[in-house]
């Protein structure tokens, strides 16, 4: 943790050879530290120390021997007597062997130091002879975690099972963080244990990727391990100098197989690894004698038979082999050639025999993700390495070819005889650890000795014959839902952008106008369709562009399963539209669960017990085939969408009705709950190149839904062989699928032995692609884009490091961890219990060097009240409920009550099995509660909390380090964030900034993609400078983007940060975006000049704008999260751009901004500040009720109400002020029957630059969120216009506004009413934007940087068009949620069409919702309230009727209009109190299926908690797939819009925006 020198150095900068290179900037032991227990503070027990005796690693780095030192100096072999040298200490913690065993002193403690990138594996590596006198740093930084296996377990040949030699070879290990707890079914003893039986000393604490780029740019070094315990120092050991090999190789010759009846192998042992053996004997049927080294193969003293000669791999330089060489050069002289196969030092010695030469590598290539070329035909192959010499191919004699390339460093990787049977590889094609990708080398090896058949390699003559594509047409996802969020849009966005970096035209169908991907710009696609996505649409878009190809598997569900119609129906063959990338026939067979388990059994894999059933009595018979209890789930659908577990026959039936509703077929799955659930992202290209990009590990075992389970990359509880396991499972499955792109395939593992079986496979782009993309820094959707173009893998670029290839796979140096976010309690009657169907609305990702710190930042930015993993201090556990049922059962809350558990004193195992979580999260969950309990001990310290831990720096560096935030530590030591913050600072204990690079540092990474640690010791980029005098466009802007993407909040907000990033860097100003939400765009690397993947807090905020020395934040463009922080975030000293925070505050807090409307004489409804509920209701009762409950400072109505009495008054009061915390809550007048307008407008100084006002169709009750929005408005008043802009402009006056801001009001008659003002960007500004052509936060950015602006020329009566923007729900998939609006706002997401009339552009809207309109029976069934709701619509009922619907209703409904003329038929209501199966009427009538569509407006403004029959009609509809309408101006308006004729060609919104006079500055 601690270097020699206290001084910072940027990797950026060109590389010093100082040891001030590699000095931390902030130790975790400062000075006279010690171990952190002082006699001035409380005694502090384990959990705030660093665990085991203090340590250094000190390097020996040559003087000058930077990146200029070429090869011949930068390798320990040629340091002489008069290099001059100087150390680097590296200080950390011990965890192995804490002194020199008897005769391992020459071999342990000290030798050369080097890197493996590998992220499983250590039992392997550490156990492999080619590390031999090598202090192994690995760069993963979590090791440890799954323990070490028995090694006395034996194979059949005697072998250890898990082990590559019965010594562990290395002279020392060097990680960055220890797991001191372990978890594995296979672990015997713990990693520190092992180490410490064998004498091989570990460090842990060390930041690993700095010493990874030492190396890197040193090249090889020596080092040694000493603690702090010894006396003096260790000498350096140089194992270069000796004959390795020698030290390493067999004694005496040993036979294997010896009942085998294949051919008799020599395997000459230089250090040979036990999976070789095995891959001889077990898999090839091979007679094997392992000789020594020095054997002399041409006397044969023992007279061994062989028909062939293996040589393996070995540790050292392989010149110091010169017996081994000269027996190759006699079997290479043999008259009648024998067949010879090496690997890695085999590889060398060959070449040397031949008569050519090999040189020390500046570093080696040592890890699992190297990829190499077949320069046959030029398939690249993913492969485990261990080596630090190399062939020189250029001295190869002219019959020896090179046979492999690398593909990063170039270097030879195999050599073959151009004609005889000689041949070699540099890598391991048996690997262990690592993938087994090459392991037909075996074969091609057996197959020479025993004469077989060769098959000839070629390249592949379709390379020569690449369809080309002139434009192509994407299909989008449309409105975000649950299931199908804002992944898509970044997936969209990145396809566009490798499309049109090929120069081809690109056409987009996609009606969500608040994504990035819709905007038309220079980068982005070339025409956009804000049209439905429905089969019809999509033929006629291609009728109109005549596209050569389609990507459908962009788009989510929704595209991919318009493709598969259009496809099956021979429409798009017949178009001659080719499906570009995986093609639909693949697509089928991972949908269709039939074909799906036919396609794996041909190649020995499994599903889990599964049939599919298209009726419910054949699901019956299946899930009692299976036996209960089952998984119902339906088949082509989105997110478990109409799915849950069933316990038996009745159960099973109820679901597979709601299945049904969903799709024609449904699934019954066995019930693998408990097994843990694990991902793997593969990518393969049309040449069958193949790797896995990601694996995942699910935190909940299988049971919940991905999509609602935290998410841990890659995974920790695997070991090598499961990883490895799946991993080439995985890759076997696609190539035979056949799927060309990116994919993702998920499993179920069994917890406690190697069994799985594989759950399915997304032959598309997924959400966990998205995650996977942002969580590697592989940009998977890009990728694939290329891929469908028909390129491989190796021709596309890396885009972070932008020198090596894409055909590799990512090496992580830290951890991720992906946490969902939910919005349930915005619903009555949602259960919160998670299970098979997704509920989640979105979700965060973070990053750090531990589970911890990854874990506590994603509570805090989850939910942004967290101060992070608490359990009781979290409020989220509820005491009315036994916690054991609360850890039993999972729900969105279960992670806080499993560490309230700890809290409470539960140990590890009582968690487990109520939970079934893997006991490695718990065990490190469990030690966090136990630094929590003894943080708060400082707090009874007389002095105070602050002052004792100021004593106690080690005790801040531990917390710190597992990821406590400064505002929770100083809440367990009575104390504040600020004042914490500063004795932080002051004990110099501050983060240090990472880079997300693939390749864990082991080349140089050129990217802006950032991370925040402490588990660090170095910044990978520059820090800005002490004295700054630069301007505001060399400071740069820091964006703070939207967070979690929740209800209110989404992707509209990410639109708005990426416009404003846009127009910075258009203007020359360094951007730099602070976000966490891996669906975005903004958190795509490309789009800012820094992007930090960290959390919206203002302690994170603050390390960021002090380190980054910006010149200015702004925060209006994020929603409601970073508006919030204005205040406090002004009051650090930070530039807050735009709008005053002062001013936000003002409009933010409900009681000043109602005091100054009264001010300015501007009309609001009636209002009181709450002060009590006495007073309260005296207030509702003056205005008499309805009154609506706002509290201040939240997001989509959160905790807003209508009261219609007393009772709920009270009621909701009391959730408002829990939600609003120390903020005002304010109860007003609710105004009946008013419309509601939306103003949104950007000021420059108090004067308003340009507006847009839009007109919601349904009247004030229902939040904007979910309204229906008209623009240009239609039905406003000329005075009522004219009144919200004076209006407007006072307030824009009064708040001294520059920069974007949103007004709602309301108006009744010719009175206008403001309702609220927000001094930010609002969900519609996409809206307003698009729809004029004038980008509303380009001109807003410009504002808040002080430039020079114009506004836009827009008139509003030259606008010959309609947008209308609808909003989109996901009832479908809450259970038991009250389809029904209210002021709280439900949707989660939104579309927008354009048309000729508001009619027009309603119905297109609200088809891409997936609204259905009721085509099937042509049955409607009407239940209408109130009188004046029926007055309403009696004329739409008498249109309905004559456009030939059937029409139904409840007897009040069907009785009024009948007396009115409209012919409707009777059904009975709903009654409550019959069982289901039993029910009557209109009930059943929907659950049958006989309903379209219902239109059910209820009395009143507010969902009632009671259930009603207006509910079960509501709920039944949602559930078995009928439409619904419970709005009475939008059933109107449909009605309306269904008797206008549709007429006109499709138009893109180009052409829309051509039939205006008016010059809109592009999106």
């Amino acid at each position: 943790m601690v270097a020699s020198t206290p001084d910072r150095k940027s990797a950026a900068s060109p590389v010093p050879t100082s040891a001030a290179l590699f000095t931390p900037t902030h130790p975790s032991t400062p000075t006279g530290i010690g171990h952190g227990k002082t006699t001035h503070c409380p005694d502090v027990s384990s959990a705030l120390e660093f665990r085991g005796e203090k340590s250094k690693l000190v390097i020996n780095v040559p003087v000058g021997g930077g990146t200029d030192m070429g090869m011949d100096v930068a390798n320990v072999a040629s340091i002489t007597d008069e290099t001059v040298m100087e150390e680097v200490t590296f200080e950390g913690y011990s965890f192995g062997a804490s002194t020199q065993s008897a005769g391992k002193e020459k071999t342990t403690f000290s030798g050369e130091v080097v890197f493996n990138t590998g992220m499983v594996g250590y039992p392997e590596a550490l156990t492999d002879p080619s590390y031999r006198g090598q202090i192994l740093v690995l760069t993963f930084p979590l090791i440890g975690n799954y323990g070490v296996p028995d090694p006395t377990l034996m194979d059949a040949n005697g072998l250890p099972i898990y082990f590559e030699s019965t010594d562990i070879h290395i002279a020392g290990l060097v990680v960055s963080s220890y797991s001191w707890e372990h978890s594995h079914w296979t672990a015997k003893h713990s990693l520190g244990d092992w180490l410490a039986k064998a004498g091989v000393p570990a460090i842990y604490g060390v930041d690993t990727r700095n010493i990874t780029k030492m190396i890197r740019e040193t090249g090889a070094v020596l080092g040694k391990i000493e603690h702090a315990s010894f006396t003096t120092p260790l000498p350096y050991s140089n194992p270069n100098m000796r004959n390795l090999v020698a030290e390493v190789s067999t004694k005496k010759i040993v036979k294997f197989g010896q009942t085998n009846t294949g051919p008799n192998i020599i395997a000459y042992d230089c250090g040979m690894k036990f999976n070789i053996i095995r891959y001889f004997v077990n898999e090839h049927n091979v007679k094997l004698s392992v000789v020594p080294f020095d054997y002399d193969l041409e006397s044969n003293p023992s007279n061994l038979s062989w028909d062939g000669l293996f040589l393996s791999n070995g540790p050292g330089d392989p010149t110091m082999c010169a017996g081994t060489i000269k027996s190759i050069q006699y079997a290479l002289g043999l008259e009648v050639a024998k067949p010879i196969f090496g690997i890695c030092l085999g590889n060398q010695l060959l070449a040397l025999a031949a008569g050519a030469s090999t040189y020390k590598m500046k570093y080696g290539n040592r890890g699992m993700n190297q990829p190499c070329i077949d320069l046959r035909t030029s398939r690249c192959y993913i492969t485990p390495q261990n080596h630090g010499f190399a062939v020189d191919t250029s001295s190869l004699p002219s019959d020896f070819k090179p046979l492999f390339l690398n593909a990063n460093d170039l270097s030879n990787e195999g050599i073959i005889h151009t004609h005889k049977p000689f041949f070699s590889a540099q890598f391991h094609p048996e690997a262990s650890g690592g993938p087994t990708d090459t392991a037909f080398l075996f074969d091609k090896f057996i197959g020479n000795v025993v004469g077989a058949e060769q098959s000839i390699s070629l390249l592949d003559p379709l390379r020569f014959g690449i369809p080309t594509y002139k434009k192509v047409l994407l299909i989008g996802s449309g409105g975000l839902s649950i299931g199908q969020a804002g992944e898509f849009d970044y997936s969209g966005s990145q396809c566009i952008k490798a499309l049109k970096e090929e120069g081809i035209e690109t056409v987009l169908i996609n009606p969500n106008i608040a994504t990035v991907q819709t905007s038309p710009s220079a980068s982005g696609a070339d025409r956009v369709y804000f049209q439905p996505i429905r089969p019809s649409v999509v033929m006629e878009v291609i009728a109109k562009e005549k596209p050569d190809g389609i990507i459908v598997s962009m788009g989510g569900q929704t595209a991919l399963n318009v493709g598969l119609q259009l496809w099956n129906s021979g429409q798009l063959q017949a178009a001659n539209v080719k499906v570009m990338g995986t093609q639909i026939p693949v697509i089928e067979a991972t949908e269709d669960r039939e074909i799906f388990s036919a396609k794996l059994a041909e190649i020995g894999e499994t599903i889990a017990l599964s049939y599919s059933a298209t009726t419910i009595p054949d699901a019956v018979i299946a899930a009692n085939k299976i036996g209960y209890p089952v998984l119902v789930r339906a088949a082509f659908a989105l997110g478990g969408l109409g799915s849950g577990f069933a316990h038996n026959d009745k159960e099973l039936k109820e679901l597979a009705k709601k299945a049904f509703a969903a799709s024609e077929q449904i699934l019954i799955d066995q019930d693998l709950r408990g097994w843990k659930e694990l991902e793997y992202e593969v990518v393969r290209d049309c040449r069958d190149n193949c790797l896995t990009v990601c694996n995942m590990e699910n935190f909940d075992p299988l049971g919940v839904h991905t999509g609602d389970s935290i998410v841990i990359a890659p995974s920790q509880t695997l070991s090598n062989r499961e990883y490895f396991m799946l991993r080439k499972t995985a890759i076997k499955v696609v190539r035979h699928l056949g799927v060309v792109g990116e994919c993702n395939i998920q499993y179920a593992l069994h917890p406690e032995s190697e069994r799985y079986c594989i759950i399915e496979v997304n032959a598309r782009l997924s959400r966990s692609s998205a995650l996977a993309s942002k969580a590697t820094g592989y940009p998977l959707a890009y990728v694939a884009t290329k891929l469908s173009l028909n390129k491989d893998l190796v021709s596309i670029r890396n885009s972070v490091t932008k020198t090596t290839t894409a055909c590799f796979e990512p090496s992580l140096d830290y951890c991720v961890l992906k946490m969902p976010r939910w919005d349930l309690k915005k619903f009555n009657r949602v259960s919160n219990t998670l299970g098979s169907a997704m509920l989640s609305v979105g979700e965060v990702m973070a990053i750090g060097r531990t589970f911890e710190e990854t874990m506590q930042k994603a509570c805090r930015m989850v939910n942004q009240s967290l101060d992070g993993l608490d359990g009781e201090e979290s409020k989220l556990v509820n005491d009315d409920i036994p916690l054991d049922d609360q850890l039993r059962i999972p729900t969105d809350t279960r992670l806080f009550a499993v560490q309230t558990a700890f809290e409470r004193g539960y140990s590890v195992k009582q968690v487990y099995d109520l939970t079934k979580i893997d006991k490695w999260f718990l065990s490190k969950m469990h030690v966090m509660s136990k630094m929590k309990a003894e943080t708060k001990a400082f707090k009874a310290y007389a002095g105070g909390g602050l002052a004792a831990i100021q004593q106690n720096p080690t005790a801040i560096k531990v917390l710190k380090i597992n990821g406590f935030s400064d505002r929770q530590i100083a809440s367990y030591i009575g104390s504040d964030e600020m004042s914490f913050r500063k004795v932080r600072i002051d004990l110099k204990i501050v983060p240090c900034v990472k880079q997300i690079d693939t390749l864990a540092a082991e080349f140089p990474a050129q990217t802006n993609y950032l991370y925040v640690t402490y588990s660090g010791d170095q910044d990978d980029v520059e820090p800005a400078p002490k004295e700054d005098n630069r301007s505001l466009k060399e400071k740069g802007v820091m964006v703070l983007g939207c967070g979690a993407y929740c209800i209110g909040s989404s992707v509209e907000f990410d639109w708005c940060a990426v416009s404003a990033v846009r127009q910075l860097r258009k203007d020359g100003f360094k951007a730099i975006v602070i976000n966490y939400n891996p669906e975005t765009v903004s958190t795509d690397y490309d789009e800012s000049d820094r992007l930090y993947f960290e959390e919206l807090t203002r302690e994170r905020i603050l390390d960021i704008y002090d380190r980054e020395g910006a010149g200015g934040v702004i925060v209006s463009v994020g929603g409601q999260i970073p508006n919030n922080l204005a205040e406090p975030l002004s009051e650090a000293g930070v530039n807050i751009l735009g709008t005053a925070a002062k001013d936000i505050e003002r409009a933010e807090d409900r009681e000043i901004f109602s005091n100054m409307l009264d001010q300015l004489g501007i009309e609001q409804p009636e209002w009181s500040v709450l002060s009590s509920m006495d007073e309260a209701v005296k207030f509702a009762n003056k205005v008499e009720f309805p009154v609506l409950v706002r509290p201040s400072f939240v997001l989509s109505g959160a905790a807003m109400r209508v009261a219609i009495n007393e009772t709920q008054l009270r009621n909701f009061l009391g959730q408002a002020a829990d939600v609003a915390a120390d903020k005002p809550v304010v109860v007003t007048k609710f105004i009946m029957g008013a419309k509601e307008i939306e103003f949104d407008a950007v000021a420059s100084n108090g004067e308003i630059l340009n507006y847009a006002i839009g007109e919601h169709l349904e009247n004030a009750g229902v939040h904007s969120g979910d309204a229906t929005v008209i623009l240009p408005a239609q039905k406003l008043y000329v005075r009522t216009i004219r009144q919200v802009k004076s209006y407007a402009k006072s307030i824009a006056k009064a708040l001294k506004i520059s920069g974007p801001f949103n007004i709602q009001f309301m108006a009744k008659g010719n009175k206008v009413q403001v309702i609220e003002c927000n001094l930010r960007a609002s969900r519609t500004f996409p809206f307003v934007s698009k729809t004029l052509n004038a980008n509303f936060i380009s001109l807003a950015t410009r504002v808040m940087c002080g430039l020079k602006v114009s506004p836009y020329r827009i008139s509003l009566l030259d606008i010959e068009y309609v947008c209308v923007k609808a909003p989109m729900f996901s009832f479908t998939r809450l259970r038991g949620a009250d389809p029904m609006l209210g002021v709280e706002m439900s949707s989660t997401g939104e579309v927008a069409c354009f048309g000729n009339t508001a009619h027009d552009a309603f119905l297109k809207a609200l088809l891409s919702t997936g609204f259905k309109l009721p085509e099937k029976t042509m049955n409607v069934l009407l239940s209408i309230a109130h009188e004046s709701f029926l007055k309403e619509f009696l004329d739409a009922a008498k249109i309905m009727q004559g456009l030939g619907y059937n029409l139904f209703g409840t007897p009040g409904t069907a009785k009024y209009y009948a007396d009115n003329g409209v012919k409707i038929e009777s059904l009975e209501k709903p009654e409550l109190d019959v069982d289901e199966g039993e029910e009557a009427g209109a009930l059943k009538e929907i659950r049958d299926g006989n309903i379209d569509m219902v239109i059910n407006v209820p009395e009143g403004t507010n969902r009632k908690d009671d259930i009603t029959a207006g509910y079960m009609m509501r709920r039944a509809a949602v559930d078995f797939g009928a439409s619904l309408i419970t709005n009475i101006k939008c059933a109107v308006m449909l009605a309306e819009a269904l008797a206008e004729p549709q007429t006109g060609e499709i138009q893109h919104i180009g052409e829309f925006h051509s039939m205006k006079a008016m010059q809109g500055m592009q999106i």
